[in-house]
């Protein structure tokens, strides 16, 4: 179970050796409180303007419980983990020669083509249903799935000798994909292409805080699976960057973004949830329950196929990780 602490002034601590969470109600005035078992818990997502003892982040470090503090937008600040690889050095080293080689264009090859066939394979998806924009949607779908196969057709040589002409090719396949989700979905909410930091429409206020989510979840993946989430094969190892996770995350947007349209084209989103601020928009104390609860459904409770049995995208997600560890080890 995950565990989101949004409210302003939550107190998270221990009691009987139980987590105890406290949440002032404004409109009651009066505080609630909570008891949770640790062996219940998977992490905490807790957002500024919380308080936590150190007891808890002890509490939960003996329990391999993850907390997460993220930014008012989701995007993850930091995270108290124990300081146990999680496996073996091994991983590390050869993570640290595939990002080197040629081996790493192939991983990186691999997971940018995944994501644009999952936008490809959603754009198909919508066209079902809006018989007035299918030709348009097939265009757009031809077109990314051609990126797609440009990226498939890159040989030889090393990540750094192809990496502009795949981010070139990525970001035209997102133009024309987003542009896509915009005329697809109810002309209230169109957008204009991808905006953070701020957002400047609803529609990516809320894709923003589910990749934010994701970022977090994808981290915690990599670090389970014994992989360093700074050494990134196609991102930049700029000061501070988890490379390693904006990589590796490509193929699992479509995971944010499938939840976030289907809560707009069914209507469940109201305007209510944002907030005006200088330059855009944002989720509010109405807005991030609502999200959270629905992503955490999405992506924890729902089943998918994979690979023959049903689970969680949660879980799809963590095997592939060990399966991605377990692939570079082999070459020893």
């Amino acid at each position: 179970m995950q565990i989101f602490i949004n409210t302003y002034g939550t107190y998270l601590h221990v009691k009987d050796d139980m987590f105890e969470i406290k949440v002032k109600d404004k409109e009651e005035k009066k505080v609630k409180i909570n008891h949770i078992a640790a062996h219940k818990i998977t992490s905490f997502i807790v957002s500024k303007g919380s308080a936590i003892s150190t007891d808890a982040v002890a509490l939960a470090l003996k329990h391999n419980i993850d907390i997460v503090v993220v930014e008012n937008d989701g995007h993850p600040m930091g995270r108290f983990w124990h300081s146990k690889l999680g496996s073996t050095t091994k991983i590390r080293k050869r993570q640290l020669e595939a990002s080197l080689g040629e081996e790493g264009l192939e991983w990186v090859k691999q997971w940018i083509m995944k994501k644009l066939e999952n936008q490809a394979d959603y754009l198909q998806d919508l066209a079902k249903h809006r018989s007035t924009l299918l030709p348009y949607l097939q265009h757009q779908q031809d077109q990314i799935l051609n990126y797609r196969l440009r990226i498939k057709e890159l040989n030889g040589g090393v990540v750094q000798e192809h990496a502009d002409m795949i981010r070139a090719m990525e970001g035209n396949s997102g133009r024309l994909y987003f542009g896509a989700l915009s005329k697809s979905i109810h002309p209230e909410f169109a957008f204009q292409g991808r905006s953070f930091r701020p957002a400047k429409d609803p529609f990516n206020a809320m894709l923003n805080y589910c990749y934010g989510i994701l970022y977090s979840r994808v981290e915690r993946s990599l670090m389970l699976a014994g992989l360093d989430p700074y050494v990134g094969f196609l991102h930049r190892d700029d000061y501070n960057m988890k490379s390693l996770v904006f990589d590796f995350i490509e193929p699992y947007r479509i995971y944010a973004e499938r939840c976030v349209f289907v809560l707009f084209s069914t209507k469940k989103v109201k305007k209510s949830f944002f907030d005006e601020i200088v330059g855009g928009v944002t989720l509010n104390a109405e807005g991030k329950p609502f999200l959270v609860e629905n992503f955490t459904k999405f992506f924890d409770v729902q089943v998918i196929r994979y690979k023959g049995r049903n689970q969680t995208r949660a879980n799809a997600l963590q095997l592939e990780a060990h399966q991605f560890a377990n692939r570079l080890i082999e070459k020893l």
